[in-house]
């Protein structure tokens, strides 16, 4: 449900509006003048903020100008009796989503809030598409070997369905990748695609990161935030190295897997979520069920479709591929004229024990082309590939 918050002296107004945004089933907040309106957008976290101009203690422009000053990125719609063409141009440019004179219009209130819900619904998924694109530029499931095969034909039954996926494999295989591409054959791929490093956050926040929190839930919790399964509902969330979740946070999940819906952090009211849930892991998760490290009711949910990503060493006849693949990314990213391997230097790289897999070879390309000569040869990567890792 979306949270507007109306901030106007007149208490006629803020009763009309309210019952019109209740009706259509939004939750409001009121605020008195603008500065209380200030302190409530800095607490919570609002869809929408209707806000008039003419008020005591700070009019609506001082409040404008505040949010831009803090960063509350809500969209805010001025109103105001005494409107002209120049206070609604000077509203705009302040940063305001729209202005409305009174006395206020039902229908054009009614279009300005979907629109604002709109332009929320896209900064966020804009937000999503730019981490996104920055992660995973250039990349794709590259390699004809039989082990990539089965794993492209899997992804093309799994994907149109809504089964929850594990995928296991060793850092650095591209575990990533096959949950992107999931999603990307997917019915949700116009929807977000939200990626959670559970190893990354420490236990302690895990939570707030996964389901949100409330203003106060804790120490830091300055204000309202949503959680990244509220973010990805209508899409997907990828729970990358689940195997180092805590406790508490499996438990949590599995009630959100179990009824679709969580709570926030220091919250009690249930909200429904949406999201396909893909998870990937390094460990052997039977093995941390046996120990008492991981939940086994919790993997059973998960594990519906099981995907295995193989080492770099266990597909050795994709490395020409996948280097020829990098080669052209990482030029264009550096600006280097095009370089090409020799026949000895992709034999001397199918002969490295790629301990760190995908992950490592494409630091490697990224040195040779760095520091050799327009054609990489076998020498080169001898010298740069670090010898240590060389196998029998």
């Amino acid at each position: 449900m979306s949270k507007i918050l109306i901030i106007d002296d007149e208490k006629s107004i803020r009763r009309a509006l309210k019952e019109i945004l209740e009706f259509e089933e939004f939750e409001v907040d009121e605020a008195e003048n603008g500065k209380e309106g200030l302190e409530k957008a800095r607490a919570e976290l609002y869809d929408i903020i209707f806000c008039d101009i003419k008020m005591p203690l700070m009019d609506g422009m001082e409040v404008l100008e505040a949010f831009q000053k803090e960063k509350i990125d809500s969209p805010v719609i001025m109103i105001s009796g005494h409107g002209n063409i120049d206070t609604a141009v000077q509203a705009i440019k302040k940063g305001a989503f729209d202005f409305i004179e009174k006395p206020l219009d039902l229908n054009r209130i009614l279009v300005t809030v979907r629109n604002a819900g709109d332009r929320t619904k896209i900064v966020e998924e804009k937000e999503v598409l730019k981490k996104t694109i920055k992660r995973f530029k250039g990349s794709s499931i590259i390699g004809e070997t039989n082990e990539i095969n089965q794993i492209k034909e899997m992804i093309e039954k799994v994907a149109p369905s809504d089964a929850r996926v594990l995928v296991t494999g060793a850092n650095g295989t591209g575990k990533e990748l096959v949950a992107r591409s999931l999603h990307d054959n997917s019915g949700r791929k116009s929807n977000p695609f939200i990626e959670v490093n559970c190893a990354a956050i420490p236990s302690e926040l895990i939570e707030s990161e996964l389901f949100g929190h409330e203003k106060g839930a804790f120490t830091s919790a300055i204000k309202q935030k949503k959680g990244k399964f509220e973010l990805a509902s209508g899409g997907t969330i990828f729970l990358d190295e689940i195997g180092d979740m805590s406790a508490s946070a499996q438990a949590k999940v599995l009630r959100a897997l179990q009824e679709n819906v969580i709570q926030r952090v220091g919250g009690e009211k249930d909200i429904k979520v949406d999201a396909r849930v893909i998870a990937a892991t390094n460990k052997d998760l039977r093995k941390e069920i046996a120990e008492g490290n991981f939940r086994e009711d919790l993997f059973h949910r998960l594990a519906v479709i099981l995907i295995h990503v193989p080492s770099l060493n266990d597909r050795r006849d994709d490395i020409p591929l996948l280097a020829d693949h990098f080669l052209k990314i990482i030029c264009a990213e550096h600006g280097i004229p095009r370089k090409s391997f020799s026949e000895g230097a992709v034999d001397a790289l199918k002969a490295v024990d790629w301990s760190g897999n995908i992950r490592e070879l494409r630091n490697i390309i990224e040195r040779l082309i760095i520091l050799c000569d327009k054609v990489i040869s076998a020498d080169d990567v001898n010298s740069y590939a670090n010898p240590k890792h060389k196998s029998a």
